[in-house]
């Protein structure tokens, strides 16, 4: 693993990959016109994958900087497999778990390398079944020995400029999208919404139905197994605009069945990797995926939920029925949680202040 671990500092660092890789980087091919164009696109990532994979970058709309940072990770995963004889067409579980296993670096930074991998070889695979992925596979699993590494925090929250450019994303105009894709990018931000402004957990959020949708959206109900653990929880006014802008263009759509967060126009379930990969895809596109070391799941968006309501004086208990916490002490100990965080954030903000003046 010596190569891998000696060079995560630079790809990490946003490091243009390829100078010395021996990966050859040939023009890639004009789009052809006939209906061949996956099995052509599939070639071209078995043939080039550093080419193919700027082709890919250059379609997902992230930032320059995330942008650069995924290419240097990609490049150093591309020499790894090189070394070792192996192409994406024979890289396996094993292989994938020993580079990832193999980086010095924190958990959270080794699954931000997991996960590019998993997306891109969804998409190089995607003519076949999802769980032939085997980045999918390493990623579920518990036991894995990449996750043998330090974890970077307990309990995690989005900083206030991560939520605050989050939310900007999520508010901004849907531009160049038409038909499924339009709706789909409405019904994402939406979905990302009640996470971050409502505290809903994935398994609610792809269950809610438009009756649990009070009147002027201000409110959600939150149907429990057991009716009697139904609860409400509000809704920040960020958010309020978000679902709103996406229950329009559902109308617009016409899609079918009481799901507020569909998987399809037929109005199926959407299932939980789904909402995951959604979440991804729109943390990546506001750019601050990029800078975290830990992903930003739903529980970090709830999470965040609480805090901002910590911050404005909110009831610790309060929050807690919010959140749907069968206990008060489970509040109590999310809020000691966010305390803890705050003081650590604080505290590195000052290192790091204070480092700069010595360097100055």
């Amino acid at each position: 693993m010596r190569r891998a671990s000696s060079r995560h500092t630079q790809a990490d660092a946003g490091r243009e990959p390829g100078a010395g890789s021996g990966v050859s980087r040939a023009r890639t091919s004009s789009a052809p016109a006939s209906g061949d164009l996956f099995d052509r696109e599939r070639e071209d990532w078995l043939r080039d994958p550093a080419v193919a994979f700027d082709a890919w970058l250059a379609n997902q709309q992230f930032r320059a900087s995330s942008a650069q940072v995924y290419r240097a990770q990609w490049g150093l995963f591309l020499e790894w497999l090189q070394a070792r004889r192996k192409t994406l067409a024979t890289v396996d579980r094993r292989s994938i778990a020993d580079f990832v296993a193999g980086l010095s670096i924190r958990k959270p930074q080794r699954a931000r390398y997991l996960r590019l991998i998993e997306r891109v070889l969804d998409h190089v695979r995607s003519i076949e079944a999802a769980s032939t992925n085997p980045a999918r596979f390493i990623a579920q699993d518990g036991e894995a020995g990449w996750r043998n590494a330090r974890d970077n925090e307990p309990t995690g929250f989005l900083s206030a400029s991560e939520r605050t450019t989050l939310i900007a994303h999520l508010s901004s105009p849907v531009i160049g999208l038409s038909g499924a894709e339009r709706w789909r990018e409405y019904r994402d931000r939406a979905l990302v919404a009640v996470f971050l402004g409502g505290g809903l957990k994935t398994g609610e959020a792809i269950v809610l139905t438009m009756r649990n949708i009070n009147a002027g959206i201000g409110w959600l109900t939150v149907d429990g197994d057991n009716p009697l653990l139904s609860r409400r929880t509000r809704l920040a006014p960020f958010a309020v605009a978000v679902l709103g802008a996406w229950l329009e263009a559902r109308a617009a759509a016409s899609l079918a069945g009481p799901l507020v967060f569909p998987a399809a126009a037929s109005g199926k379930p959407m299932h939980k990797a789904t909402a995951l990969r959604a979440i991804d895809a729109l943390i990546d596109a506001a750019g601050i995926a990029a800078s975290r070391e830990a992903r930003a799941s739903p529980q970090t968006l709830r999470n965040t939920f609480a805090a901002d309501l910590f911050e404005s004086g909110v009831e610790a208990e309060l929050v807690g029925e919010w959140l749907g916490f069968a206990q008060p002490v489970s509040a109590h100990r999310l809020h000691r949680a966010w305390k803890t965080w705050g003081s650590e954030q604080i505290a590195g903000e000052v290192d790091e202040g204070e480092s700069g003046s010595h360097d100055a």
